[in-house]
Protein backbone atom coordinates (compact mmCIF):
# COMPACT_ATOMS: atom_id res chain seq x y z
CA UNK A 1 0.00 0.00 0.00
CA UNK A 2 1.84 3.16 -1.22
CA UNK A 3 1.18 6.22 0.70
CA UNK A 4 0.98 10.11 -0.08
CA UNK A 5 4.28 11.31 1.61
CA UNK A 6 5.27 14.49 0.32
CA UNK A 7 4.91 16.87 3.32
CA UNK A 8 4.74 20.60 3.45
CA UNK A 9 6.83 22.25 6.23
CA UNK A 10 4.19 23.08 8.86
CA UNK A 11 4.14 26.86 9.88
CA UNK A 12 5.10 27.61 13.62
CA UNK A 13 3.07 30.31 15.86
CA UNK A 14 5.62 32.23 18.09
CA UNK A 15 3.87 30.00 21.29
CA UNK A 16 4.75 26.86 19.72
CA UNK A 17 1.73 25.56 18.39
CA UNK A 18 0.63 24.69 15.00
CA UNK A 19 -1.01 27.34 13.00
CA UNK A 20 -4.70 26.64 12.63
CA UNK A 21 -6.69 29.17 10.30
CA UNK A 22 -9.03 31.33 12.71
CA UNK A 23 -12.47 29.68 11.84
CA UNK A 24 -15.04 27.87 13.49
CA UNK A 25 -15.02 24.46 12.92
CA UNK A 26 -17.51 21.56 12.52
CA UNK A 27 -16.00 18.87 13.24
CA UNK A 28 -12.69 17.38 14.93
CA UNK A 29 -10.50 14.38 14.21
CA UNK A 30 -8.79 13.08 17.16
CA UNK A 31 -5.87 10.40 17.22
CA UNK A 32 -6.25 7.74 19.91
CA UNK A 33 -2.75 6.58 21.49
CA UNK A 34 -0.93 9.30 23.37
CA UNK A 35 -4.03 11.30 22.55
CA UNK A 36 -6.45 10.14 24.33
CA UNK A 37 -5.09 6.74 25.66
CA UNK A 38 -1.75 6.33 27.24
CA UNK A 39 0.44 4.29 24.97
CA UNK A 40 3.29 3.28 27.28
CA UNK A 41 1.03 1.77 29.98
CA UNK A 42 -1.40 0.23 27.72
CA UNK A 43 1.15 -1.45 25.85
CA UNK A 44 2.39 -2.95 29.43
CA UNK A 45 -0.32 -4.44 30.64
CA UNK A 46 -1.32 -5.99 27.30
CA UNK A 47 2.21 -7.48 27.12
CA UNK A 48 2.61 -8.61 30.50
CA UNK A 49 -0.77 -10.28 30.33
CA UNK A 50 0.55 -11.93 27.31
CA UNK A 51 3.94 -13.08 28.66
CA UNK A 52 3.26 -12.99 32.39
CA UNK A 53 6.11 -15.29 32.87
CA UNK A 54 8.45 -12.21 31.27
CA UNK A 55 7.97 -8.76 32.17
CA UNK A 56 11.55 -7.79 32.12
CA UNK A 57 11.01 -8.65 28.14
CA UNK A 58 9.01 -5.25 27.81
CA UNK A 59 11.65 -3.33 27.11
CA UNK A 60 13.12 -5.06 24.23
CA UNK A 61 9.38 -5.36 22.76
CA UNK A 62 8.62 -1.96 22.88
CA UNK A 63 12.33 -1.19 21.27
CA UNK A 64 10.98 -3.72 18.52
CA UNK A 65 7.35 -2.43 17.61
CA UNK A 66 8.21 1.18 18.22
CA UNK A 67 10.86 1.00 15.43
CA UNK A 68 8.49 -0.69 13.15
CA UNK A 69 6.11 1.86 13.62
CA UNK A 70 7.95 4.34 13.22
CA UNK A 71 9.34 2.62 10.01
CA UNK A 72 5.19 2.73 9.28
CA UNK A 73 4.95 6.02 9.52
CA UNK A 74 7.57 7.05 6.39
CA UNK A 75 5.61 4.05 4.53
CA UNK A 76 8.38 1.62 4.69
CA UNK A 77 5.24 -0.82 6.00
CA UNK A 78 1.74 -0.83 6.59
CA UNK A 79 0.06 -0.84 9.53
CA UNK A 80 -1.28 -4.60 8.98
CA UNK A 81 2.00 -5.49 8.29
CA UNK A 82 3.70 -4.21 11.32
CA UNK A 83 0.88 -5.80 13.63
CA UNK A 84 2.14 -9.68 12.16
CA UNK A 85 5.98 -8.39 11.94
CA UNK A 86 6.67 -7.22 15.51
CA UNK A 87 5.60 -10.14 17.13
CA UNK A 88 7.85 -12.47 14.78
CA UNK A 89 10.75 -10.26 15.09
CA UNK A 90 9.73 -10.04 19.30
CA UNK A 91 9.60 -13.71 19.81
CA UNK A 92 12.87 -14.76 17.11
CA UNK A 93 14.73 -11.57 19.30
CA UNK A 94 14.27 -13.81 23.05
CA UNK A 95 14.80 -17.47 21.00
CA UNK A 96 11.52 -18.94 21.06
CA UNK A 97 10.30 -21.07 18.41
CA UNK A 98 8.50 -19.96 15.46
CA UNK A 99 5.25 -21.56 16.73
CA UNK A 100 5.19 -19.67 19.63
CA UNK A 101 4.38 -16.37 17.58
CA UNK A 102 0.58 -16.58 16.96
CA UNK A 103 -0.50 -17.57 20.49
CA UNK A 104 1.78 -14.41 21.68
CA UNK A 105 0.45 -12.35 18.76
CA UNK A 106 -3.04 -12.84 20.04
CA UNK A 107 -3.18 -13.28 23.29
CA UNK A 108 -1.50 -9.85 23.27
CA UNK A 109 -3.89 -8.16 20.46
CA UNK A 110 -6.51 -9.35 22.95
CA UNK A 111 -5.14 -8.00 26.15
CA UNK A 112 -4.67 -4.82 24.17
CA UNK A 113 -8.07 -4.45 23.27
CA UNK A 114 -8.86 -4.00 27.36
CA UNK A 115 -6.75 -1.42 28.12
CA UNK A 116 -7.72 1.87 28.27
CA UNK A 117 -5.79 3.96 30.40
CA UNK A 118 -6.33 7.99 29.86
CA UNK A 119 -4.32 9.82 29.26
CA UNK A 120 -4.42 13.48 32.05
CA UNK A 121 -7.15 15.58 31.06
CA UNK A 122 -8.47 13.72 28.12
CA UNK A 123 -12.08 13.35 28.82
CA UNK A 124 -12.42 16.89 29.96
CA UNK A 125 -11.17 18.03 26.36
CA UNK A 126 -13.95 15.75 24.56
CA UNK A 127 -16.67 16.96 27.30
CA UNK A 128 -16.22 20.73 26.71
CA UNK A 129 -15.74 20.23 22.99
CA UNK A 130 -18.94 18.17 22.98
CA UNK A 131 -20.64 20.54 25.37
CA UNK A 132 -19.60 23.32 22.58
CA UNK A 133 -21.53 21.63 19.66
CA UNK A 134 -18.80 20.00 17.92
CA UNK A 135 -18.83 16.82 16.14
CA UNK A 136 -16.44 14.56 16.96
CA UNK A 137 -14.58 11.21 15.38
CA UNK A 138 -11.74 9.26 16.41
CA UNK A 139 -9.13 9.27 13.56
CA UNK A 140 -6.49 5.90 14.52
CA UNK A 141 -4.01 3.82 13.28
CA UNK A 142 -4.78 0.09 14.50
CA UNK A 143 -7.65 -2.55 14.61
CA UNK A 144 -10.90 -1.17 14.47
CA UNK A 145 -12.61 -3.23 16.74
CA UNK A 146 -9.98 -3.03 19.47
CA UNK A 147 -9.97 0.38 19.41
CA UNK A 148 -13.44 0.91 19.81
CA UNK A 149 -13.30 -1.59 22.69
CA UNK A 150 -10.80 0.42 24.28
CA UNK A 151 -12.75 3.61 23.91
CA UNK A 152 -15.69 1.95 25.31
CA UNK A 153 -13.75 0.83 28.57
CA UNK A 154 -12.52 3.81 29.14
CA UNK A 155 -15.70 5.88 28.82
CA UNK A 156 -15.12 7.54 25.92
CA UNK A 157 -16.48 5.92 22.91
CA UNK A 158 -19.92 7.81 23.43
CA UNK A 159 -18.37 11.23 22.80
CA UNK A 160 -17.64 10.05 19.38
CA UNK A 161 -19.77 10.23 16.35
CA UNK A 162 -17.86 7.58 14.47
CA UNK A 163 -14.53 6.18 14.27
CA UNK A 164 -12.18 5.96 11.63
CA UNK A 165 -9.88 3.70 11.73
CA UNK A 166 -7.01 2.56 9.55
CA UNK A 167 -7.82 -1.44 8.88
CA UNK A 168 -11.79 -0.01 8.49
CA UNK A 169 -10.77 2.52 6.08
CA UNK A 170 -8.11 0.74 4.25
CA UNK A 171 -5.43 3.58 4.40
CA UNK A 172 -2.94 4.31 7.16
CA UNK A 173 -2.32 7.81 8.34
CA UNK A 174 -0.53 10.05 7.09
CA UNK A 175 -1.67 8.40 4.04
CA UNK A 176 -4.41 11.12 2.21
CA UNK A 177 -6.43 9.28 1.48
CA UNK A 178 -6.97 7.59 5.06
CA UNK A 179 -8.30 11.83 5.60
CA UNK A 180 -9.95 11.92 2.31
CA UNK A 181 -12.35 9.02 3.05
CA UNK A 182 -12.65 10.23 6.70
CA UNK A 183 -14.08 13.39 5.25
CA UNK A 184 -16.23 11.58 2.78
CA UNK A 185 -17.68 9.41 5.89
CA UNK A 186 -18.93 12.57 7.72
CA UNK A 187 -19.58 14.20 4.67
CA UNK A 188 -17.42 17.42 5.43
CA UNK A 189 -14.44 19.46 3.73
CA UNK A 190 -11.72 20.04 4.50
CA UNK A 191 -11.54 23.28 5.88
CA UNK A 192 -14.47 22.11 8.41
CA UNK A 193 -12.28 19.70 10.33
CA UNK A 194 -9.70 20.24 12.86
CA UNK A 195 -7.29 17.20 13.66
CA UNK A 196 -5.75 16.99 16.66
CA UNK A 197 -2.76 14.14 17.91
CA UNK A 198 0.66 13.81 18.95
CA UNK A 199 2.37 12.75 16.00
CA UNK A 200 4.13 15.17 13.81
CA UNK A 201 3.83 12.73 10.85
CA UNK A 202 1.21 11.32 10.81
CA UNK A 203 -1.71 13.51 12.48
CA UNK A 204 0.23 16.92 11.97
CA UNK A 205 1.06 16.84 8.29
CA UNK A 206 -1.22 13.87 7.46
CA UNK A 207 -3.73 16.11 7.65
CA UNK A 208 -2.16 19.14 6.67
CA UNK A 209 -1.42 17.43 3.40
CA UNK A 210 -5.37 17.08 3.04
CA UNK A 211 -5.86 20.49 3.76
CA UNK A 212 -7.25 19.97 7.53
CA UNK A 213 -6.04 22.01 9.67
CA UNK A 214 -4.22 20.37 12.55
CA UNK A 215 -2.72 20.76 16.14
CA UNK A 216 -0.14 19.08 17.54
CA UNK A 217 0.03 17.83 21.26
CA UNK A 218 2.97 17.39 22.68
CA UNK A 219 2.95 15.07 25.38
CA UNK A 220 5.75 16.54 27.37
CA UNK A 221 4.31 19.76 27.61
CA UNK A 222 0.94 20.23 26.63
CA UNK A 223 -2.22 20.36 28.74
CA UNK A 224 -5.33 18.96 26.50
CA UNK A 225 -7.56 21.48 27.71
CA UNK A 226 -5.27 24.31 26.84
CA UNK A 227 -4.96 22.97 23.34
CA UNK A 228 -8.78 23.18 22.53
CA UNK A 229 -8.99 26.42 25.16
CA UNK A 230 -10.01 29.03 21.89
CA UNK A 231 -12.29 26.81 20.23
Amino acid sequence: MSSNLAYPTPIMEPHGSFSVRKMQYKAIFIDIDDTLLDYIPCCRAAFEAALPEHPEYFDLFFEISGRLFSEAKHGKYTIAEVMDLYPQQFIAAIGYPESAVDPFKHAFRAAWGTTHTLVPGAKEMLETLHQKGYRLFAASNSFGHLQRARLEKAGILPYFEDTYISMDIGYDKPDIRFYQEALRRCGLQPNEVLMIGDSMTTDVIGAQNAGIDARFFDRKKDDLYALIADL
